[in-house]
């Protein structure tokens, strides 16, 4: 299944290794130097203009990439709660 991060950026769940709350996260040095790090290595890639909320950890094709949503984490943590509750559902009929 995919989720929508926002504009026209949906991936596949399967490759999500973590959402994050931007605010939350980056408060440690560690965080901010990961993505500092992603940066520079071209493996940031942002959803929209907008001011960002959350980020999406994923691996694609054995290659990282962290997705920027103006989406808060919140959301789209019940997008993908959604997600596997409509293929619980698929499945019993």
């Amino acid at each position: 299944m995919y989720i929508h991060l926002g504009q026209d950026t949906v991936i596949k769940q399967e490759d999500i290794i973590g959402i994050f709350d931007l605010d939350n996260s980056t408060v440690s040095r560690h965080t901010r130097n990961y993505l500092n790090k992603a940066q520079k290595n071209g493996e940031v890639v942002y959803v929209t203009n907008e001011l960002p909320k959350s980020f999406v950890l994923c691996v694609k094709n054995k290659k990282r990439v962290i997705y920027i949503s103006q989406l808060s984490s919140v959301t789209l943590l019940k997008r993908s709660k959604f997600i596997e509750t409509e293929q619980k559902n698929a499945r019993k009929h």
